[in-house]
Order: structure tokens, then sequence, then C-alpha cells
């Protein structure tokens, strides 16, 4: 069950859940407001709560709005892309075969039959990057799971318009931002850890936060380093 709430000028979708306390997040790019709340909550208890959380909604989309974002990528040659951190140059090339791409020193090289457009580039760019995610979670699982006490029946690895990752503790499923293969490792294992997490605690509450700290006494600081990175030209934020 939904429904929206204009507090202040600003509209806000509520999402009515199975849950025991009021969630708020604002998302990029232009600040989207949403609540989840319990289902038992009256939208006059959101409204208040919302109208004193105010000041921190504007706050939060004047960060949003501000953030540097990429310019949209168009998958020509000598074009920035990024993985793990690292800037790359993409370097195009045309070749008679099955499409290939590889790490060259700071180049993407990227080889491509005669005539293939940008969108198919953009795919099969798109595929090595999953690769790329998929390699490095097997280990992160691997190592955090017997830390943790913890097991994901399931990992799913897709773009995600709105957040960095996702848990289901109901069916023990984690989905996987595509995006992370373009930020620094400790990003994407922060994001592991925090949806592992959310296996003994659902919610974002102080048991939450007391579990991120015991077993990742860094965590904020990496939480900030993803978010205050740019963004892509879709967006999303976690």
């Amino acid at each position: 069950m939904s429904s929206q709430l204009t507090v202040g000028g600003i509209p806000i979708d509520v999402v009515f859940k199975d849950i025991k306390n009021v969630h708020l997040s604002v998302y990029p790019p232009v600040g989207r407001v949403r609540v989840a709340a319990p289902a038992h909550m009256s939208l006059d208890t959101i409204r208040l709560y919302t109208i004193g959380k105010l000041d921190w909604i504007k706050q939060q989309q004047r960060k949003l709005q501000g953030q540097e974002r990429e310019t949209p990528r168009e998958y020509i040659d000598l074009e920035s892309h990024y993985l793990w951190g690292t800037r790359y140059m993409l370097d195009l090339q045309e070749k008679d075969q099955p499409p290939q791409l590889e790490l060259k020193h700071k180049y993407i090289l990227l080889t491509t039959r005669p005539g293939t457009d940008s969108e198919k580039r953009a795919a099969i760019l798109a595929a090595w990057y999953r690769d790329q995610l998929r390699e490095a979670i097997t280990p992160l699982f691997s190592k955090w799971e017997p830390i943790l006490g913890v097991k994901a029946d399931h990992c799913f690895i897709q773009r995600m318009k709105t957040r960095w990752g996702s848990c289901n503790p109901h069916t023990r499923s984690i989905r996987v931002n595509t995006e992370l293969a373009k930020k620094p490792k400790q990003c994407l294992e922060y994001i592991i850890v925090h949806e592992l997490v959310h296996l003994l605690e659902p919610s974002h509450n102080q048991v939450f936060t007391a579990h991120m700290d015991r077993f990742m006494p860094g965590w904020r600081h990496t939480r900030d380093e993803l978010n205050q990175s740019p963004l892509a030209h879709e967006d999303w934020e976690y």
C-alpha cells in the first residue's frame, strides 16, 4: 500500500510495510523523498514526523542537487571510463572477429567488428563490468559470511537506479548494483557487509549500527566516500 503527502511544498512518497520503525530516504538526482512506515501508522502521524525532519530533507536535497555527476557516456575513442576507482581511456579498435575487451596499461582496449554502433559497445562494456563485479564478489562473501555467522542464499548483480545494494532477509537474497565495479573496491566490500548484516538485523536501527561498528569500524568513512563520488548520469544513492 502506498500514498503521497506534501509537506512544505515537497512531495513525499509513503509506502506502508510490515516494519516497526519509520525509514526516511532522500534519493538523487533531484532529492525525491520516500517514507517507509509501519502498516498501522496514520498519514497524520507520518506528516508530523516529516515536518520535524523538513530541515534535514532540504539539506539532503541541496547536497544531492549540487553533487558532481558524470557526463553521459558516448562510448567513443579516448573517452574516460572507470574500473575500481581508477580512470581508464577507451581504446576502440575494429577487427572482423568476436568482440573482445581487455585492460592494457591505462586503457580499456575494446575490439569490435567494423560498423559496431555505440549502443552495442555500451552493452559489451556493461557485460564486462558485470563479469568484473561477479569475480570480485565471490571472495568477499567467502570472507564475510563466516565472520558474521550468516549465509546469503542468492546474490544478484543488476542495474539499480536508487540503491547500491539491497537485501531481502526473508529470501536471504542480496542484490548488488553493477555500477559498484566503477567505484573503489572498499566500497563494494562495505556494501556486501552492509547487506549481510541485514540478515542479522533487517532495519537500520541501533542494533544494525552496532553490528556495523563491531565488524567494520570504518564503515562510515567508506559510506561517505561512496555517496560523495561522482554519480552516474542516471543517478542513484545508498
